[in-house]
């Protein structure tokens, strides 16, 4: 299993940076350091990345509740009413951890946060400009989830925080599942 979740990130990495399927899609968005996606966290390493990483990955979950809330009492496919449970659960639960784990790492990086908000608004835009509540989300996530696999599998190079760590093998493992079950459910209604 563990293999297959390696390969399966292996692969979807790259398509991170090549999602283009939404429009008002801002990925590769320049951040706090200036590159991509990852909003400059390429050069970082140790309890500065740690800092950054988490200071992203907060907003990040922030924009899944706020895309899932969005289309909660809206969403009709029993599947996708899960999906949507399921996501502001587990990244509710996770954001109290990060939040606590980033006040032991000096607090908050907001230039770190400045271009993931940027780009939690872009998805955002673009989930309420999609009137099918199901597919918005499910459509949404994809590239949502593969952001947060990128920043996960460049926390597994360089983070020092075993904490850190932990978080960015399960981030990796849950949303590449979740990415290939909103697949699998996009390609049954043919879309």
């Amino acid at each position: 299993m563990r293999n297959a979740v390696l390969l399966l990130t292996l692969f979807l990495t790259p398509l991170a940076h090549a999602q283009t399927s939404m429009p008002g899609m801002h990925h590769g968005a320049p951040a706090h350091h200036g590159t991509t996606t990852n909003g400059g966290l390429e050069p970082l390493k140790g309890k500065a990345f740690d800092r950054a990483f988490l200071s992203m990955m907060i907003v990040h979950h922030q924009g899944a509740l706020d895309m899932s809330r969005a289309v909660l009492n809206n969403v009709k496919d029993p599947q996708v009413k899960k999906w949507t449970a399921d996501i502001i659960r587990v990244q509710q639960k996770e954001l109290g951890v990060m939040n606590t784990w980033l006040g032991t790492l000096g607090g908050v990086d907001k230039g770190a946060q400045t271009g993931m908000h940027t780009e939690m608004k872009g998805m955002m835009t673009a989930l309420k400009a999609n009137k099918d509540s199901d597919r918005a989300l499910v459509e949404g996530m994809l590239p949502h989830h593969a952001s947060a696999v990128d920043m996960a599998n460049l926390a597994l190079q360089r983070s020092s925080d075993a904490r850190v760590l932990g978080l960015a093998r399960d981030i990796i493992r849950t949303q590449a599942d979740e990415m290939y079950a909103y697949r699998q459910w996009l390609i049954k209604r043919g879309l």
